[in-house]
């Protein structure tokens, strides 16, 4: 053993020996077998990893190693989520084809993965952008066809008019231009597909009560997605007779409704609009399609909307209402038409109010004050009473048995003019992308058969390599005549190939099963091992996946589950969403965009930060790192100059896991020294008595020596006592994922090994001993090195994880403070069984009681047992 603690040279040692032992490899599992699948989120090969990845998978470590040396079978693996629009831009940038550059990056990646000394399975990796991944996504999607869960229809898509290309959401900047030509994007309907996932939203919402192991904060922004209404569905009727349903959760509220308003692209608005209207609807059409559905539904947003010169009957009070289309009625949700109450809306209220439409008052609010609509100064959405409601005056407003929303639909069921009805925000899952760095769509478009899936057999259907990428035209699997053209599975006559590829949220909702088999070639995996791994007992993972990514895989696990595929309802048992890794960040005030944030290697004084530019005085935050902000700190350099085991202790002592992390360059320096000091203990230890840095003499004994508890100093008693309390809460925060409280566990019971002056000692060896075992999760490396050391012929990853005795935390004593008039004056150690008179006595004796008192008896003596004795004079 080295005196010095060198990283870089036992890192590189024990990451080789344990690929060569195969420490790492997934158990097979046994009858006996405890299991605990581990899991990360799996990344995108962007090319390197920065200081988020880090910690996600630093954190998944450090539970995989602590549950092996506990006794589980662990399942710890890592993949690639490689398909995706980067790839393809970056071909088109320069010149390289998506697949090189994406495996250039997987392996660049791997590399750095490994140096961190992470203990993944890498026999199971998986790659999603691989033929023999991406045949299962394939056969998969004709499970969903075959089910009647995968579908084709028309929807609106982004349309580049310039570049004549579909763009996804992320490629159209905030003024809903194009990002590569600037051009205006339209809305524009193409044939998509899609996944019918609003078959299962009962259940998604349902089990969301099962996830008793997931942040109360996910589960609500999974329910708000799937947005559960329970109302009516209402058919209105237009003058000419044409139907238009609705669906409101306010029918209490029919006799208020004023006016109708329908979604832009609701297809009766061509047939509704008389000819005096045309233009104006034609232009608001237009307006409408090149906003996005978030800039239409803002609270905030200035109503807009024209009339389309027809009017629909109320079918309560047969009232001529007219009907006007705005953007903030939304097609994908409800039926795009709804019934406007301006008295009870705010939206509507306002709507009213800027176009001159009238308002009728059907709830009388319980104060008084609102006599009239003419009254209001915003729409009344709170308690009250019918009014103006025909048969439904005078009921309470509200949602409870008798109450009139249920009032409301009993009596529209009963006349036969609505009914009850579920709805969900949740829209089915728009899957196709116009791209080609994605997984192919197999199916095949026959003008006699219509749409044919691909036969099993003939799965993969293989990307084309030789395609010309420029970011513009329609999709590039579309030009590729020979790639297009075949014939049809079911009649032979000439078919063209479905064009479109798939989400890639579609690989990665399913990745977690694979992972059970990886290797198979045969079946998408072995029944019986995706059900004795699953469901992942822990994953971890950022909070921005906290809908689409972690919805699509419970749906996905919901349908195959269905389709007899597996047995369990949820794939992720436990959940971690770990906070961001922060930094020092400096802006100017001055400037706006991106130009306004300085990169941190451009500011030349810290403690006088300026912009480089002008020498104007900069502001100072801390904000999550990011390219964007030039405030990121690369993990090769810091690998580079403290090593991964630093990393790891920084990153896990510097916040609670689910908390933000602000990075500093001094903490790290400071678990770099504890390291540092970790080292010399267990060297002196070594070294002790034999003048040679190998295990024998002095050292080798006390470690073999056993430890007889009823003949040990009160010196060895009390260090032993701190060995086992950290033993203790070591365990204790682990299981608890506080891996900052672990580590200053750690840091005691190096300092009572400091304290305690009796390195000759079998306890001394012991809690040497123990310091090493409970580090190896943390410092993977050092904990390696430092037990071979102690004569560990074994990797310590194999050892047992230490228990301790509940007697060793017994104390002999307890420390007695005293006070002076409630003042602290000093303390005493009295026996642990010490009774309230002794511990009185006690006190009075005690040296700090004697110097304050000086001769005086106390008025009052104040006793809290165990604890203190406050003196009163």
């Amino acid at each position: 053993m080295d005196a010095r603690y060198n990283p870089p040279a036992i890192e590189s040692k024990w990451q080789a020996h344990w690929r060569e032992l195969g420490l790492d490899r997934t158990p097979e599992l046994t009858a006996e077998s405890r299991k605990f699948y581990a899991l990360s989120m799996f990344p995108y090969p962007s090319g390197s990893l920065h200081m988020g990845h880090v910690r996600n998978y630093t954190i998944t470590d450090v539970i995989a190693r602590h549950k092996r040396m506990q006794g589980y079978a662990v399942l710890h693996p890592m993949g690639w989520d490689a398909f995706g629009l980067p790839a393809e831009n970056a071909a088109i940038d320069r010149g390289i084809p998506p697949a090189k550059w994406t495996y250039q990056n997987i392996a660049q990646m791997r590399d750095q993965l490994q140096r961190l000394g992470l203990s993944y399975d890498w026999e199971r990796e998986i790659t999603t952008c691989a033929p023999d991944y991406y045949k299962w996504t394939q056969w998969l999607f004709l499970q969903f066809f075959k089910a009647g869960l995968a579908y084709q229809k028309e929807a609106s898509v982004n349309w580049d008019p310039v570049d004549q290309t579909v763009l996804a959401n992320e490629q159209v900047d905030a003024e809903g231009r194009s990002w590569r030509s600037g051009a205006r994007v339209e809305k524009r309907l193409l044939k998509q597909w899609f996944l019918k996932i609003t078959a299962y939203a009962d259940q998604l919402l349902a089990d969301l009560e099962k996830l008793s192991g997931w942040p109360e904060r996910v589960r609500t922004m999974q329910e708000n997605w799937i947005g559960q209404s329970v109302g009516a569905r209402v058919l209105f009727k237009t003058e000419t007779g044409e139907e238009l349903p609705v669906f409101t959760t306010r029918p209490d509220t029919l006799w208020g409704a004023t006016f109708m308003v329908l979604a832009p692209e609701h297809p009766l608005v061509e047939k509704l609009t008389t000819p005096e209207q045309q233009a104006a609807v034609k232009a608001y059409q237009a307006e409408a399609a090149a906003r996005s559905e978030i800039e239409r539904s803002a609270e905030d947003r200035e109503k807009t909307g024209v009339w389309t010169g027809s009017y629909a009957i109320n079918p309560v009070n047969q009232e001529r209402i007219p009907i006007w289309i705005a953007d903030y009625v939304l097609m994908g949700y409800g039926t795009g038409a709804i019934m406007a109450v301006p008295a009870h809306d705010q939206r509507d209220f306002e709507f009213a109010r800027k176009f001159g439409l009238p308002i009728k008052l059907v709830v009388q609010p319980p104060q008084g004050g609102v006599e009239s609509a003419e009254d209001l100064q915003a729409a009344w959405t709170g308690e009250g009473v019918l009014i103006n409601s025909g048969p439904l005056n005078g009921i309470p407003v509200g949602k409870g048995p008798g109450q009139s929303v249920e009032r409301a639909i009993a009596w529209l069921e009963e006349q036969g003019l609505g009914e009850r009805q579920v709805n969900y925000r949740l829209r089915d899952w728009l899957i196709s992308r116009q791209r080609y760095w994605g997984c192919p769509i197999p199916v095949i478009h026959c003008p006699h058969c219509g749409i044919v899936p691909v036969p099993e057999e003939d799965l993969p259907v293989l990307l084309p390599e030789d395609v010309e990428l420029t970011g513009r035209g329609g999709s590039p699997l579309a030009q590729l005549e020979d790639w297009v053209k075949v014939k049809c599975p079911t009649c032979g006559a000439e078919a063209r190939r479905e064009t479109d590829t798939m989400d890639t949220f579609i690989c990665s909702s399913w990745y977690f099963l694979r992972f059970s088999d990886p290797r198979n070639d045969r079946e998408i995996f072995r029944k019986d091992l995706v059900n004795a791994w699953l469901p992942v007992d822990q994953y971890v993972g950022g909070i921005e996946h906290a809908i689409l990514h972690l919805l699509y895989s419970r749906f996905f696990t919901k349908v195959l589950r269905d389709l007899g595929l597996l047995n369990f309802d949820e794939p992720f048992s436990r959940l971690l969403t770990q906070g961001m890794v922060q930094a020092r960040t400096y802006y100017n005030p001055n400037k706006s965009g991106k130009d306004r944030w300085i990169p941190t290697a451009l500011v030349k004084d810290p403690n006088d930060p300026r912009d480089p530019e002008t020498g104007e005085p900069l502001q100072v935050i801390y904000a999550t790192m990011s390219k964007s902000k030039g405030n990121g700190v690369d993990p090769e350099e810091v690998l580079a100059n403290y090593g991964a085991d630093t990393a790891r202790m920084f990153i896990l002592f510097k916040a609670p896991p689910e908390k933000d992390l602000e990075w500093d360059d001094a903490d790290v320096e400071g678990q770099f020294r504890f390291l540092n000091r970790v080292w010399r203990q267990v060297y002196e230890f070594v070294v002790r008595g034999s003048g040679t840095e190998s295990l024998q003499g002095k050292a080798a004994e006390l470690l073999q020596a056993k430890v007889e508890a009823g003949s040990l100093t009160k010196a060895e008693r009390d260090l032993r006592r701190a060995v086992h309390t950290a033993i203790k809460e070591v365990s204790e925060d682990l299981e608890e994922y506080q891996f900052n409280t672990a580590i200053a566990g750690l840091m005691k019971l190096s300092n009572a090994l400091a304290e305690a002056e009796i390195p000759d000692s079998p306890v001394y060896a012991e809690g040497i001993r123990t310091l090493v075992l409970l580090l190896a999760p943390f410092a993977p490396h050092m904990a390696e090195e430092l037990w071979q050391a102690l004569g560990g012929t074994d990797s310590v990853h194999r050892q047992a994880w230490p228990t301790y005795d509940p007697a060793a935390l017994v104390a002999d004593t307890v420390t007695i403070v005293v006070q002076v008039n409630g003042k602290l004056r000093g303390s005493f150690e009295a026996p642990a069984d010490v009774t309230p008179q002794e511990q009185e006595r006690l006190a009075l004796q005690s040296e700090a009681a004697q110097r304050y008192l000086q001769g005086m008896t106390p008025k009052r003596v104040i006793v809290v047992p165990k604890k203190l004795v406050n003196l009163v004079v």
